[in-house]
């Protein structure tokens, strides 16, 4: 009998988990950028082959073998009790179409969001018809990209200045909503400069430090990868 992995209790009650289906080019690339930002990720698949090659590149990524069209496969798997599964096969579409569907409807699921990739308009349409939250289109820097906003939703706009350094567009976090910049100090205690704040449409340049952030609005923020990794998720 299959000793199927699971996920513990405490670490799905206590923070974002994230389900991968398909570690492919696109869903290998979602995989790594959820792990090098400190997710936990459970990665399933059909080819053992594949597999054995995400094993290869991290021996501590939780990865196994799997049928996405069976329902109690992945039911037994785990992933239907995680809060975010990844669709990243594209083919066969009936097999990404019903992986969609089952960790959607599936029964008990606890599936929150389901993003799924897709490779026509038309497989995007069905996609959302079985209740996709969210349709991507492939390629590996869209996979890292969509790693990078799972694990930071308020992320908005990131312009890469150089291997080390970038601009980003954020929304304001919770735990800095109705603070002034200046109590907030974000270049002594997140080293991170403030290069604009406000509305969407009437962000101020250069804000004052008595500008008093509210919920809602943006922050243009720069500084190094490291630094605004580490500003609040949200």
């Amino acid at each position: 009998m299959n000793q199927w992995w699971q996920w513990p209790a405490d670490q799905a009650a206590g923070r974002a988990s994230f389900a991968v289906i398909g570690v492919g080019r696109f869903g290998s690339a979602v995989i790594t950028e959820l792990v090098r930002c400190g997710a936990d990720v459970l990665a399933v698949d059909l080819n053992q082959r594949a597999i054995d090659e995400l094993r290869q590149i991290d021996p501590s990524i939780e990865a196994r073998v799997v049928d996405c069209t069976d329902e109690e496969a992945l039911r037994a798997a785990g992933v239907l009790d995680l809060d975010t599964v990844v669709v990243g096969i594209s083919e066969p579409i009936e097999a990404s179409i019903t992986a969609t569907l089952i960790c959607k409807d599936g029964e008990g699921t606890r599936v929150r969001q389901v993003i799924a990739r897709a490779t026509s308009d038309l497989h995007e349409k069905m996609l959302r018809r079985v209740g996709a939250d969210r349709v991507v289109f492939p390629s590996k820097m869209q996979g890292q990209r969509l790693g990078l906003e799972l694990m930071r939703p308020n992320l908005l706009e990131q312009l890469r200045l150089d291997d080390r350094n970038s601009i980003e567009e954020i929304r304001v976090p919770s735990a800095f909503v109705g603070r002034t910049l200046r109590d907030l100090n974000l270049r002594k205690t997140h080293n991170v400069s403030v290069l604009a704040a406000g509305p969407s449409q009437r962000l101020t340049v250069n804000p004052p430090a008595s500008q008093v952030l509210q919920a809602g609005e943006l922050l243009v923020v720069m500084g190094s990868a490291a630094a605004l990794e580490a500003l609040p998720p949200e």
